[in-house]
């Protein structure tokens, strides 16, 4: 008889065992920060959200938003195959006072996918400035 998660987190509870399997570690060594009920990528994310709100609060940006999703290459099919559209989710799109709109991604680590998604979206938004802040 194979145990379902329930029932092992169960006997676990029973026995008083409190060490549970070690949490995974984030592949760039980031962690999940809460801010307002917003769970964030990561502590540099959620402390550049902090500053946002301080500068919307002082009025030095008009507004900002929270994971801005931009299309780089709509889906498509192919000889009976279909294709998802390949697709950029930003950190923050900001509104500046004089009607610009900025594209941020906070960023440890520019990984190649990063980089190539980066390059389409120039190509794409020619219109929109994407900036790539690393630290805050």
């Amino acid at each position: 008889m194979r145990w379902t998660e329930d029932q092992y987190q169960e006997y676990l509870e029973r026995q008083e065992c409190k060490a549970l399997a070690p949490r995974k570690r984030s592949k760039y060594n980031n962690r999940k920060t809460v801010v307002d009920g917003i769970t964030f990528d990561s502590k540099k994310e959620a402390d550049y959200y902090c500053a946002l709100k301080l500068l919307k609060q002082s009025g030095e940006i008009r507004d900002f938003g929270l994971q801005p999703k931009y299309e780089l290459q709509p889906a498509f099919e192919k000889n009976g195959k279909k294709y998802r559209p390949i697709t950029y989710v930003a950190d923050f799109v900001i509104v500046n006072n004089d009607g610009t709109t900025e594209v941020v991604d906070v960023k440890g680590v520019e990984t190649q996918v990063f980089k190539l998604k980066k390059k389409m979206f120039e190509y794409h938004y020619p219109d929109l400035a994407l900036k790539i802040v690393k630290e805050v």
